[in-house]
Order: C-alpha cells, then structure tokens, then sequence
C-alpha cells in the first residue's frame, strides 16, 4: 500500500469517526433527552465492561487444554459479582478483579 493511499484512507476514516462520535454531542447539546433514552444510554458502561470480561470468560479452547486455567478466572469473577452487588460501581467492580485475579495469578 502506498503512503498516499495509506494516508488517504487514514484521514477518511478519522473524518468518518469524528463526525459519528462528535455530530451527535454537538446536535444534541442543550437539548433534554427523554426519559427512556437516558435510561438506554446509561446502560452503555456496564455493557461495554462485560463485553470485556466476557472476552476471558468464554474461552473453550484454553479451558480443553487446561481445565485449571478457568480457575482464576471464575474466582476473580464471582468476586467481582460480590462486589458489584454491594456498592454498584463498576470503578470497584473493575478495582476488585484486576486485583483478586493478580492475586490469583501470582498465588496459583
């Protein structure tokens, strides 16, 4: 791929991400939203952080290898399921698995 073609795409696609992500704050500044839409978009944290675990949660191909690799996994994760039903933040949920899984990591 040439430089010219590269930089071409590069730029058109920064274009298309800035205006998908910007338009929208821009259009909608000042403006209340209804009460359903809050409510959607106030979802959008919880669901991009499970989409996140869920990446090491659903892994069969490691889990057939190593039946024990799910071990720190499952622990971390009913940990952070503890912790989420007691304060709700996904700030602690995220703080209580990165740590219960080192923890893990280094002790297993």
């Amino acid at each position: 791929m040439s430089r010219e073609t590269f930089l071409g795409l590069w730029f058109s696609l920064l274009a298309v991400m800035l205006t998908c992500r910007c338009l929208p704050l821009l259009l909608l500044r000042g403006r209340e939203l209804p009460e359903r839409v809050g409510r959607a978009l106030s979802l959008i944290p919880a669901a991009a952080f499970a989409a996140l675990v869920a990446n090491d949660l659903v892994r069969p191909d490691v889990y057939a290898a190593n039946p024990t690799a799910a071990l720190p996994v499952a622990l971390a994760s009913a940990a952070v399921v503890v912790v989420a039903r007691k304060s709700g933040s996904l700030l602690w949920c995220a703080i209580s698995g990165m740590t219960v899984y080192a923890l893990l990591g280094v002790l297993l």
